[in-house]
C-alpha cells in the first residue's frame, strides 16, 4: 500500500507534522503565516478555504488561546473561535467523500466533542503537555503516568518581559523536536502525540483498502454473472456501485493482443486469447528465430 497523503491545517513549525509522518503518511502543511522552519511540503493559506482534494485524512489544530487556561478570562474573547468551523467544514468533507477521516487537536477545556487524551509523560517526554483529540474515527489516548520522579519541563510562553528558565535545548529534548526555536516550542505538538494517533489512522487506512478491495471483488462476480446470464444490463448499471471507490489493479475487463475483448466464464480463470487464431499467432512471435 501506498503511503496515505495527509493534510495537516494550522501547521505551525510541524511538530504534528512530523509525528504523522513517522507513523506512514505524505504530509503537506498548511498555514495562514510563513512557516520557515517547517520540514515538509508547505502551502501558505487560509485553512478554511484551502483545497482538501487529493488527501485522504486532514488534521487541524486550531489557535487555543481564546479555551487556554493560560489566557486571562477578560481577554479571551479578544481571540477568534476557529475550532467550530474547522470542524463544521471537516465533517462536510467526509461527509460528501472528499475525505475519510479528520483529526482535530486542541487544549483542555476547549468544546470538544469526545476527545481522547494524550499525556507526554506517559509517552515517557519530559513535558506532560495534555492535549485532546477529536476525530470521527475511533480513536484511543493514553492514560495518565505522572510518574518520572523529576518535575516536568515547563515549555509555554510567557510574558515579553521575563526570561524562561529552561533552555531552548532543553525544551527541544523534552518535547522530542530538535528543529525549532523556542517560540515555535511553546506552541508546538510534540511528534510523539501524532505518532501514537497516526498508526491508528495508518490501521484504518488498510482497513479502508481491504473494504474497497472486497467491493471490487464482489462487484467482478456481479459483472461477470450479469454478462453470463443478464447480456441487457448495461455497462454503468453492472460497475455504478464502484464509481470513486474502485482500488487501482481492480480489473473487470481485458482484452486480447489483437484488441478485441475477453470474457471469462462464470467459473474459470480469464482467457489468454480471443481465438485459436490468436492463440497461433501469439505462438508463431514466441517462438519466431529459436528453430534450429
Amino acid at each position: 500500500m501506498s503511503r496515505p497523503r495527509l493534510l495537516d491545517l494550522f501547521c505551525r513549525a510541524g511538530g504534528a507534522s512530523a509525528g504523522y509522518h513517522a507513523a506512514g503518511f505524505d504530509v503537506t502543511g498548511v498555514d495562514i503565516d510563513p512557516q520557515p522552519h517547517y520540514p515538509f511540503p508547505f502551502i501558505q493559506a487560509d485553512a478554511l478555504t484551502v483545497d482538501l482534494s487529493g488527501y485522504d485524512v486532514v488534521t487541524a489544530s486550531p489557535p487555543c488561546q481564546k479555551f487556554c487556561r493560560a489566557t486571562p478570562r477578560a481577554r479571551r474573547a479578544n481571540h477568534q473561535d476557529l475550532l467550530g468551523p474547522t470542524r463544521l467544514r471537516l465533517r462536510e468533507a467526509v461527509a460528501r467523500g472528499e475525505i475519510w477521516g479528520y483529526v482535530i487537536e486542541n487544549v483542555p477545556g476547549a468544546p470538544m466533542q469526545d476527545p481522547i487524551t494524550i499525556c507526554g509523560e506517559t509517552l515517557r517526554l519530559g513535558v506532560q503537555r495534555h492535549r485532546l483529540f477529536e476525530s470521527n474515527l475511533d480513536l484511543h489516548g493514553t492514560p495518565c503516568h505522572h510518574d518520572r520522579g523529576v518535575p516536568a519541563v515547563p515549555v509555554y510562553g510567557r510574558p515579553r518581559w521575563q526570561t524562561s528558565p529552561v533552555h531552548t535545548e532543553v525544551a527541544r529534548q523534552a518535547m522530542g523536536i530538535d528543529w525549532m526555536p523556542w517560540s515555535d516550542l511553546t506552541q508546538a505538538i510534540p511528534p510523539a502525540y501524532t505518532a501514537w494517533i497516526g498508526v491508528q489512522l495508518i490501521g484504518h487506512a488498510r482497513q479502508q483498502v481491504t473494504q474497497a478491495a472486497r467491493r471490487c471483488v464482489t462487484q467482478a462476480s456481479r459483472t461477470e454473472t450479469s454478462r453470463t446470464f443478464e447480456p441487457q444490463t448495461s455497462p454503468d448499471d453492472a460497475t455504478g456501485e464502484l464509481d470513486g471507490h474502485a482500488l487501482t489493479g481492480c480489473v473487470t475487463t481485458r482484452t486480447c493482443r489483437c484488441g478485441a475483448p475477453l470474457h471469462r466464464p462464470a467459473t474459470g480463470r480469464w482467457p489468454r486469447h480471443c481465438s485459436h487464431a490468436c492463440r497461433q499467432a501469439a505462438y508463431r512471435e514466441r517462438t519466431k528465430g529459436t528453430a534450429a
